[in-house]
């Protein structure tokens, strides 16, 4: 009798194929947490590299004009005649327009009238490097400033004007959001109701902070308060220049904690400030932070730059006494700072 040798047909089993499968997605899951690790990486240093570049700006402002850019005009509880206005002028961040190759933005901008007089467009435009990229990449920002509600303006104590005064109405004004404030320095001038109060012009203790203004018909003309380099005292390399700004993930675009970055009315828009009362967030989840906290999406560190341009990491647990030694910029207590 003839035999028929016996034929096999090539390919995976079913349980072959499910181990590879198996395999494939074990690989995966190790992998991921690289691949992820790695685009932080990525995103943190081009994170640095935005606050390399405002920092320079910042220097470049101090060498055409002889001091600091203001955070804000902020005329103070009763101020005199000639001092009496510019309360809801433009923040900093215009002010280094010009220095960042965005002078046709600037343009577009008058640092005497109204921040919220201005066109829609040009609220609503801003300089990709205000933007931190693990928090808002690939993204153009826009919030609206609470400060248009209709009723009685009142004053929170952020030093924060909210109700009227804004717009028409009723009618809440949008604008463009950021990721990097200004040191308006430590809470040792107070938060009392008192005219030396830390929100009001000439008040902070930090490098970026609210002035008071000269007036002309009414309108700002220059600031009376001016930091100047020879301002910090405790050295250059040991002093705030700006941060990251906290905004928590749940008030992410809302106000007031996340408002226009243009928007001179409100403190915490561009500016924030360190020290005992006020820690560093601890992350995105970080609700109990206060919204003039600086604080970061990044794990596990906040970015700031120095006064002499440096860029630094710190820990979001870094004590709060230390963070107001380098927030103030003439307290007479100089830190010693290792690498991070």
């Amino acid at each position: 009798m003839k035999r028929h040798p016996a034929t096999y047909r090539s390919g995976f089993t079913l349980v072959e194929l499910l181990v590879v499968i198996s395999i494939i997605g074990v690989m995966v899951g190790l992998l991921l947490p690289a691949v992820q690790s790695a685009r932080e990486s990525a995103r943190r240093m081009s994170c640095q590299n935005n606050l390399k570049q405002i920092a320079l700006a910042t220097h470049l402002h101090h060498d055409a004009m002889g001091y600091l850019p203001p955070a804000r005009y902020q005329p103070g509880m009763t101020p005199p005649s000639g001092q009496d206005c510019g309360a809801d002028s433009p923040t900093w961040l215009v002010r280094l327009m010009p220095y960042l190759e965005q002078a046709a933005a600037a343009d577009q901008w008058n640092l005497r009238a109204a921040w919220h007089s201005h066109p829609q467009e040009v609220r609503e435009f801003l300089p990709d490097l205000f933007l931190c990229p693990s928090r808002r990449a690939g993204t153009r920002p826009i919030g609206e400033s609470g400060a248009a509600a209709s009723d009685e303006p009142r004053r929170l104590p952020c030093g924060c004007i909210v109700g009227g005064g804004t717009g028409a109405a009723g009618i809440s004004v949008t604008g463009a959001l950021g990721d990097y404030a200004g040191n308006h320095g430590d809470l040792t001038p107070g938060a009392v109701g008192a005219a030396s109060d830390y929100y009001f012009g000439g008040n902070g203790t930090g490098t970026i902070i609210s002035v008071r203004p000269r007036c002309r018909l009414d309108l700002p003309v220059e600031p009376s308060d001016r930091i100047k380099f020879a301002s910090v005292t405790d050295g250059q390399s040991n002093t705030f220049l700006f941060g990251e700004k906290h905004v928590s993930l749940q008030m992410l675009g809302q106000f007031p904690d996340d408002s226009p970055v243009y928007d001179g009315e409100h403190l915490p828009a561009s500016a924030r400030l360190a020290g005992p009362g006020l820690r560093l967030a601890l992350g995105p989840r970080d609700l109990m932070a206060d919204m003039l906290s600086f604080g970061s999406w990044h794990p596990g560190v906040c970015h700031f730059a120095h006064v002499d341009g440096s860029v630094r990491g710190y820990s979001p647990s870094t004590d709060t006494r230390l963070l107001g030694d380098l927030a103030n910029r003439s307290d007479a207590r100089v830190v010693e700072l290792q690498s991070w």
